[in-house]
């Protein structure tokens, strides 16, 4: 068993390390609701571009009216968008995305090259010697538009230029404090019919029929603007479902490291009375047999 004064370092060095991780919890509490009010923020404007885009190309021949909207007849190449964190200590945050990426992508039927969002995901992918066309680490803790929009315009270009024909999108859906659910989405070609996952600035998914417009210059004119604008757009929303994801399992995985503590402490407290306890009794006895001892003599 451990000696009095070992317990007590031990002990000092769990109360330490709970301090940290309550006030990680504390940081990642505040960062989470900046998340989701951004995030919040989004959906309204991501809803109306999505009703608008499907308005337009809600007619026969669609898929003439835009490269982006096209489905490629023998497909060849997929690319795929893995968005990470840049740190850890958020449980199994990062471990579930790349374990979902190997579930869905490890055997696909088309050769496969990623795009990292994310340190973690990076390193996990190069580990596992997996293709990366790019990496897009250290990003901002509130990130903009114009700082993501690299992301969605180099699948774009990637699309365009034929070097792939399927850009699969993965991350991290942004559910409550305590869920969090990881997915994938079609991003390119650009699936129309599917409104599933569209939803409002009040977290409802957007059903009906779109309203009726009327468009200048011209439909071409406005699909070679709206199109990659909204691809870029999804990228932008994905990658703030992810950061309100992250900061929530990482307040949570705090919180729960930081009751782990409470009991470690109070554990080992117990076991630092008992050692503490057996000491002093040790030294009665010996005190009494060395009493009796000089009583003898």
């Amino acid at each position: 068993m451990a000696s009095s004064r070992e317990m007590k370092l031990r002990i000092r060095s769990v109360k330490n390390i709970s301090q940290v991780t309550r006030a990680l919890e504390a940081v990642s509490a505040a960062k989470v609701r900046k998340a989701v009010q951004a995030l919040s923020a989004t959906r309204s404007y991501a809803a109306k571009a999505w009703q608008v885009l499907t308005h337009v190309t809600g007619q026969p021949g669609h898929s003439k009216l835009h490269p982006l909207l096209t489905e490629r007849p023998e497909p060849k190449n997929a690319l795929v968008i893995v968005m990470t964190a840049d740190r850890g200590l958020a449980g199994a945050y990062n471990t579930n995305i790349i374990r979902y990426v190997l579930n869905h992508f490890d055997k696909y039927h088309l050769p496969v090259k990623y795009i990292s969002v994310g340190r973690k995901g990076r390193d996990l992918l190069l580990r596992m010697r997996k293709p990366i066309l790019a990496d897009f680490s250290n990003m901002p803790a509130t990130p903009k538009f114009g700082s993501v929009s690299a992301i969605g315009r180099l699948a774009v270009d990637e699309f365009l230029k034929g070097e792939t024909d399927e850009v699969h999108l993965i991350y991290t859906d942004f559910i409550s404090m305590s869920r969090q659910v990881t997915k994938v989405k079609k991003l390119l070609p650009l699936e129309i019919e599917n409104r599933e996952g569209v939803v409002d600035d009040m977290g409802h998914n957007q059903a009906g029929t779109a309203a009726v417009y009327e468009y200048e210059p011209g439909q071409h004119e406005i699909l070679d603007e709206m199109v990659p604008r909204f691809t870029a757009l999804q990228v932008y929303q994905a990658v703030l479902e992810s950061q309100a994801s992250e900061h929530a399992a990482r307040m949570i995985a705090m919180r729960n490291a930081t009751d782990n503590a409470k009991e470690l402490v109070g554990a080992l407290q117990m076991a630092y009375n008992k050692v503490r306890q057996q000491g002093i009794t040790n030294d009665i006895l010996d005190i009494v047999g060395g009493a009796e001892a000089l009583a003898e003599k």
